[in-house]
């Protein structure tokens, strides 16, 4: 979280000419219509449930809909980021959007594009044989720090950083499809780079592998 991986990827899709996954947006959404429904987040059978009648589709600038309805910005609210972890990491409900994942790139390549597509489990669950495979990452103080600039709370920056550090040792340890850097991936450590830095480091990969 706030290693800069949506922004990095909405513009490098743009770049590149390919569909943008944001499968984070997708465990957001599920999570979102668990607590309207009044489901209890570590109910996992419920949650699977949810997952899998809930529909789910992105529009024209990337943004999820959910049920037809526009999922932004609710999905980037308190209470969902509070429970997003928890919901997802249900292997009922990863199951569900992991195959919802994949016919999306799926129908991308037949149409003669393709995706970028960001999330914790892409190199190792989803997409493990993609051409390009980046794990992202960023300090916990600077991922806090961006995260507090952009809820323009910046006093809130500790509070975000120890929030940060439960959430990656929550999605680390889960059982199912946990947070993990696979051989093969390239690290690309955010600190010290701009969000254009960032793409034109992605895009010169991918060009490589095109070439390659």
């Amino acid at each position: 979280a706030a290693s800069g991986k949506s922004t990095a990827a909405r513009a490098l899709a743009q770049r590149l000419g390919r569909t943008f996954l944001d499968t984070g947006a997708m465990y957001r959404a599920v999570t979102l219509v668990v607590l309207r429904e009044g489901t209890a987040p570590a109910d996992a059978e419920a949650c699977t449930a949810v997952a899998e009648r809930a529909r789910l589709r992105f529009d024209a600038e990337g943004k999820i809909v959910v049920d037809d309805q526009p999922g932004e910005p609710e999905i980037r609210g308190a209470e969902v980021t509070r429970r997003v972890s928890e919901v997802s990491a249900h292997p009922g409900v990863r199951r569900a959007l992991v195959r919802e994942q994949q016919a999306i790139a799926r129908a991308a390549v037949e149409a003669g594009g393709g995706v970028v597509a960001e999330g914790r489990d892409m190199t190792s669950v989803v997409f493990p044989d993609a051409d390009v495979r980046v794990f992202l990452v960023a300090s916990p103080a600077e991922r806090a720090r961006r995260r507090a600039l952009e809820e323009g709370a910046p006093e809130r920056a500790a509070a975000y950083e120890e929030d940060l550090k439960r959430r990656d040792a929550y999605d680390s340890g889960r059982e199912d499809s946990p947070l993990v850097e696979v051989e093969g991936a390239v690290r690309v450590d955010t600190d010290r780079m701009t969000a254009d830095e960032v793409v034109d480091r992605i895009a010169g990969l991918a060009e490589d592998a095109k070439g390659g």
